[in-house]
C-alpha cells in the first residue's frame, strides 16, 4: 500500500474513534500514519486515552504526546485500530508480519470492538498465503517445531516452517520467538487456531478469529468499509 493509501485508510479508521474512548493503538506502517492523525486530533481537543500494542507504537504516541495507560490500569477498551497481513471474507485475519501479535491479540480481545485496516492485496478467499506467525517459548522449541509439522501434517497442510530471524532469532517484545509457517493454505481456521494452542510450547499464533468487527479497505478505487 502506498503512503497516501494508507494515509487515507487511517483517516477513515479514525471516523470509529469517539470523544472519550478507551483506545487499542495497533502496529505496522498504517498503524503509525493513524497514530499521527490521531496525535492531530488530540491536539485539536479529542479527549482519548490508548494502549499501544508494540514497544514501537508507545515510542511514537509517546513522541507525539497522545495520552496512554496500559491493560493493567484499563482492561477493558472501547476500540482498537489495526492493521492485517490477510483478510477473509469472513473476517478472518493472519496478524504478526511485525512481530506483535500476542499483545496485538490480547489488545483485540479486551476491546468491544476491533476496526481494521488494509489495502485490496491483503484481502484473501482463504487465509495462509501470507506465512502464519506462531509465537513460541525459547525453551524445548525444536519439540515446539516438531509437535506443530505433526499436527500440519494430520491436518494435511504442507510447507517450510521457519524460525524467524535463522541463526539470529527475531525476539518479541515478550522474549519469545516466532516460527513463520507457510502453509499456503489453511481451509480450516479454526481447527487449526484451537490444535495450535494445544502444544504446550506455543504462547499464540496469528489467526485472529472473531475479533475484527470492521475493515477499512484501500485500493485503486478509493475506500471501502466492510463490518461484520
Amino acid at each position: 500500500m502506498s503512503k497516501e493509501l494508507k494515509i487515507e485508510a487511517a483517516k477513515a479508521a479514525l471516523g470509529f474513534v469517539k470523544d472519550g474512548m478507551k483506545l487499542g493503538i495497533g502496529t505496522g506502517s498504517t498503524a503509525d500514519e493513524f497514530i499521527r492523525l490521531l496525535a492531530v486530533e488530540v491536539k485539536n481537543g479529542l479527549s482519548i486515552i490508548g494502549v499501544p500494542t508494540s514497544e514501537r507504537s508507545h515510542a511514537l504516541c509517546a513522541e507525539l504526546e497522545v495520552p496512554l495507560t496500559t491493560l493493567e490500569e484499563t482492561p477493558e477498551l472501547d476500540l482498537t485500530i489495526d492493521g492485517a497481513d490477510e483478510l477473509d471474507g469472513d473476517m478472518r485475519l493472519i496478524k504478526g508480519g511485525g512481530g506483535a501479535l500476542l499483545r496485538e491479540k490480547i489488545v483485540a480481545a479486551a476491546s468491544g470492538q476491533m476496526v481494521v485496516i488494509v489495502d485490496e492485496s491483503k484481502v484473501v478467499e482463504t487465509l495462509g498465503t501470507f506465512p502464519l506467525p506462531i509465537e513460541v517459548n525459547p525453551f524445548g522449541l525444536g519439540a515446539t517445531r516438531i509437535a506443530i509439522s505433526k499436527l500440519a501434517d494430520k491436518l494435511g497442510l504442507v510447507g517450510e516452517i521457519a524460525l524467524r530471524g535463522g541463526d539470529k532469532p527475531f525476539v518479541t517484545d515478550g522474549g519469545h520467538f516466532i516460527l513463520d509457517a507457510s502453509f499456503s493454505r489453511i481451509p480450516d481456521a479454526e481447527g487449526l487456531s484451537d490444535e495450535l494452542l494445544n502444544i504446550p510450547g506455543v504462547v499464540q499464533h496469528g489467526l485472529f478469529i472473531g475479533l475484527a468487527s470492521a475493515a477499512v479497505i484501500a485500493g485503486p478505487e478509493g475506500i471501502r468499509i466492510i463490518k461484520r
